[in-house]
């Protein structure tokens, strides 16, 4: 179950944002019972790039075993 403030990572591509599948962000608020999720993603500088509402489906909760990853950010 993914509860606010939960790390999850982006399943897919979000063009507009700028934002890649693997990307990883912060529930910010959860809708209903999971159904949908606010979704929170931060640059280094700790600026926000984007926050989005996102389906269960576009989400999945970070795991124990994965390791964070960096990549310059694509100008949208």
């Amino acid at each position: 179950m993914i509860r606010e403030l939960d790390s999850v990572v982006l399943m897919r591509n979000i063009p507009q944002y700028g934002l890649k599948a693997g990307d990883v962000g912060a529930v910010v608020h959860v809708y209903g019972q999971g159904e949908a999720f606010e979704v929170e993603f931060v640059g280094g500088d700790r600026t926000t790039v984007a926050v989005v509402t996102l389906g269960g489906e576009d989400v999945r909760p970070m795991r124990s075993r994965e390791i964070l990853h960096v990549r310059a950010l694509a100008s949208v």
